[in-house]
């Protein structure tokens, strides 16, 4: 599966229906990939979240990953996890996932980028790219890493405070995956703001 163009990453969410029809709508604009995340609901209400949104991704035949749960992925059907630092062990995840996608957090780090890959990683995330209204706190990454990391040769994703606006400079720094949330979701017409990232990469 091609991992290039805009990684939709999912708000929090407590109701599925209202996230689901975004959801769908990022999808119909052209979404490359999508990332079930959320923080605030208990492990039984993410599985079934997880489920509603696996079965929207696949019917559009875009890659759907579970955030922080492998256990979620394979139970769902997902094509793959995406692991943070706490997450779980990169390469017992790799075992898990075998013929799946694996994706990983590297933070601000490219020393994380090339363990991450030595245990089986498909693609890499840097962030925060820029300040972050999800993760006010979170370090920030230059932008540099990106051409840093070509020699990994596997798709390198920025996320953290991506706008349509500030998205071009992570583009020709040499981001495959733009992870983008609020930027997305909020936006008025989420298919029309989906459509505009995708043009980035064409």
């Amino acid at each position: 599966m091609k991992l290039r163009g805009l990684y939709a990453v999912t708000p929090d969410a407590l109701d599925i229906e209202p996230l689901a029809r975004k959801v769908e709508q990022a999808l119909a604009g052209g979404a490359a990939a999508l990332q079930y995340r959320n923080k605030l609901v208990a492990r039984d209400k993410r599985l079934a979240q997880a489920h509603r949104l696996a079965a929207l991704a696949q019917g559009y035949g875009v890659p759907f990953i579970v955030n922080d749960d492998v256990e979620i992925a394979l139970a769902v059907g997902a094509n793959g996890a995406h692991l943070g630092r706490d997450d779980a062990d990169l390469r017992a995840a790799r075992a898990r996932l075998a013929g799946k996608i694996l994706g990983a957090s590297c933070y601000d780090r490219l020393d994380a980028a090339r363990a991450a890959v030595a245990a089986g990683a498909d693609y890499v995330a840097f962030g925060a790219a820029f300040a972050s209204p999800t993760k006010p706190a979170a370090v920030r990454a230059r932008h540099s890493l990106f051409g840093e990391a070509k020699a990994l040769g596997v798709p390198l994703a920025a996320i953290g405070g991506i706008t349509l606006e500030n998205a071009p400079q992570l583009v020709a720094a040499g981001a495959d995956l733009l992870a983008v949330i609020s930027d997305l979701f909020d936006a008025a017409d989420i298919a029309a703001r989906a459509r505009q990232y995708a043009r980035l990469f064409a």
